[in-house]
């Protein structure tokens, strides 16, 4: 086993783990991917502050996310198909998150459903919801959060209609991988995933399959899925959302100073700065670019998170000083998953904290709350 020392080598080893088809669709971008490339190298523009002769003692990394406590200001993104990376994916990342002390949120497009994770954890998770036409099954899922305990919603707005993202296409995504020539020729050279397959039933989308009538098998839910997400999505279901839930409402997806604006006014609690992980619109702006006009905007009147791009405990810092209070790792976590499993999720969170604890310590604070604009080179 080869030495672990940050993100990359995780990516590298979950590269040669997971099927193609899984490592491609978390590792792509729409179209051209020029988005899904800013989000990363956008954060290396932006240079720290190094501070020598400071007491560098007793340093705290902790703080809180929607009222929650965190002992970092990460969470663990939504991202459908966890379930593909590793067997049991969603369960194994939760069970890491709640080890660590970070949020977990599920998507919709999961593979182990709500139930199986709030039986395999002990503290509240987050769920993530993508808003369909069937608004009976919308009914259903939030009342299903609710009953496990989530701690949170997270509505993610950005998805009423799929960006293209040619990898899948040419991969011919689907779960379980269909049986063709190229997709068993490339399975044999997994035996590692192969086997956590065969000992999970958990192949499908949890959330969806047995609860949606008539949707019973990979079929039927290919052709529900395509026809169901909803390009009428409004602020008007926003607020319909908000009232049924009832509890901590974060909106995802958010670019824009006017629908941030629009944000505060549903009454949300949080907004997530987010294009998807340049998975939507190409030629988005970067998040982190985005993020600041954001802040100044509406940081006094709703907390503002972000997620694209976070690769290191020194991007988790550069996104604090410029005044997210929270930052999602998506591909990170699902690198380590696919890589080593629960473990893998765990080493990615030891990395980025330490990352972090230390570049904030050269940056003369000891104090993740105490973090501002002035750590960065105007």
């Amino acid at each position: 086993m080869p030495v672990i020392t940050c993100i990359e080598d995780l990516r590298q080893l979950a590269q040669r783990r997971v099927p193609r088809m899984f490592y491609d669709y978390a590792d792509s971008g729409s179209w051209t991917e020029s988005t899904y490339r800013a989000n990363e190298s956008d954060f290396q523009s932006l240079k720290l502050r190094q501070r020598v002769a400071v007491n560098m003692e007793n340093r705290s990394t902790a703080t809180t996310m929607v009222g929650q406590a965190v002992s970092m200001p990460v969470a663990l993104a939504p991202t459908g198909l966890t379930g593909m990376q590793h067997a049991d994916g969603e369960i194994l990342a939760a069970q890491a998150a709640e080890a660590f002390g970070v949020p977990f949120t599920l998507s919709t497009m999961s593979i182990c459903s709500i139930e199986d994770v709030a039986a395999h954890t002990r503290q509240p998770f987050w769920f993530q919801l993508y808003v369909m036409k069937d608004r009976g099954f919308i009914e259903s899922l939030i009342d299903r959060a609710r009953a496990a305990r989530c701690s949170a919603l997270v509505l993610t707005l950005d998805l009423q209609i799929l960006g293209q993202r040619h990898k899948d296409l040419k991969n011919g995504l689907s779960a379980p991988p269909k049986p063709t020539l190229a997709n068993l020729i490339n399975l044999a050279t997994k035996p590692r995933w192969c086997l956590g397959m065969l000992g999970t039933p958990r192949r499908q989308f949890g959330n969806i399959v047995g609860h949606v009538k008539g949707v019973d098998d990979m079929g039927s839910l290919s052709d529900w899925t395509a026809k169901q997400f909803d390009p009428a999505l409004s602020w008007d279901d926003v607020a319909w959302i908000k009232q049924r839930w009832g509890g901590k409402l974060i909106l995802k997806g958010i670019q824009d100073v006017e629908d941030a604006r629009l944000a505060v006014q549903s009454g949300a609690d949080a907004l997530i700065v987010s294009n998807h992980g340049g998975r939507q619109l190409d030629g988005a702006e970067s998040s982190i670019r985005a993020l600041p006009a954001i802040v100044e905007a509406v940081g006094s009147q709703i907390e503002v998170h972000m997620d694209g791009g976070i690769r290191s405990g020194q991007d988790v810092l550069k996104a604090w000083a410029l005044g997210a209070r929270g930052c999602y790792i998506g591909r990170a976590f699902l690198y380590g998953l696919g890589a080593l499993g629960r473990p893998g999720v765990a080493k990615v969170l030891e990395i980025i904290h330490k990352e972090l604890d230390l570049s904030m310590a050269f940056c003369g604070r000891t104090r993740i709350t105490d973090v501002d604009q002035s750590i960065l080179l105007k």
